[in-house]
């Protein structure tokens, strides 16, 4: 226990809050390491997100996630970024420290641990499928991680193509671009996929290409298993759920606010319990 009589507080600023395990998982990490830490979950407007924060760091918080859209606008509030926020223009965490706001955007390094589970991603050949602010950090750090080929599939092709030349920018990897529209052949060189967005069960069913060498990833968080993750586990590849993801992130996350390791079953095992309440 930490020797002041206020516990220390962070939070979850979601738009929606609602289904967020992110308390759940962290007041059990707290416990679990010890902590006389604390966790709130607050239901945050886009318009309201500014006060949100500024009121938070002049309560002594010592930082909070975002969840949805409000992770766009909370990189416009910050003093400085990591270079994973600055480049998707987007933030994950906000540590309060001595009056300024430092962002940080962890799913990437969440995906990317998780993925080592399995595999160390250098040299492996990889698919994200979407465009979105997780995407572009999900194609970030695995270009980093030594992927020697991201390829971005997206609907949008103006999208796609700000996406591709973004990642073609920092000339850490190969880069291509692939039009999704409701069929999509998976590359013989790719090994790894990725989902940013949820698949449903046509689009799911519409990845051609699928074998057991292949590791599958999908990002969403949810109780049952999603049509993408079952899809390839039909075909035999290797599956990372958005569990394992979001337990790896909040690792992170945890290590950065309190600068301990946390307890990888607390983190597993609260999530599950979470999710099957």
């Amino acid at each position: 226990m930490t020797d002041s009589v206020i516990p220390a507080l962070t939070a979850l600023f979601g738009c929606p809050a609602a289904g967020q395990p992110a308390q759940y998982l962290f007041e059990r990490a707290f416990a679990a390491a010890g902590l006389d830490w604390r966790f709130l979950t607050c239901e945050v407007s886009e318009a309201s997100l500014e006060l949100a924060v500024r009121g938070a760091m002049a309560m002594g918080f010592r930082g909070c996630l975002l969840a949805g859209p409000l992770r766009q606008g909370a990189a416009a509030l910050v003093d400085e970024t990591t270079p994973a926020a600055s480049f998707t223009s987007a933030v994950s965490r906000i540590d309060f420290r001595e009056g300024r706001l430092f962002g940080d955007m962890t799913e990437g390094r969440g995906t990317v641990e998780a993925i080592r589970l399995h595999t160390e991603p250098a040299e492996q050949g990889v698919l994200v499928l979407g465009t979105d602010a997780a995407a572009r950090a999900v194609a970030l750090e695995l270009a980093l991680a030594k992927a020697n080929l991201v390829i971005m599939a997206g609907q949008d092709r103006e999208v796609l193509s700000a996406a591709t030349e973004a990642i073609a920018s920092l000339e850490a990897a190969p880069v291509a671009a692939c039009h999704w529209t409701d069929r999509l052949t998976i590359p013989e060189e790719v090994k790894i996929v990725v989902a940013t967005s949820p698949i449903d069960h046509s689009h799911a069913s519409g990845l051609h290409g699928l074998r057991a060498d292949l590791i599958v990833v999908d990002l969403q968080v949810a109780s049952e298993t999603s049509p993408l993750i079952s899809v390839a586990r039909q075909h035999g590849c290797c599956t990372v759920d958005g569990l394992d993801v979001r337990c790896e992130q909040a690792a992170i996350d945890f290590q950065a606010w309190t600068g301990l390791e946390a307890d990888a079953d607390v983190l597993r095992d609260a999530l599950d319990e979470f999710f099957s309440a």
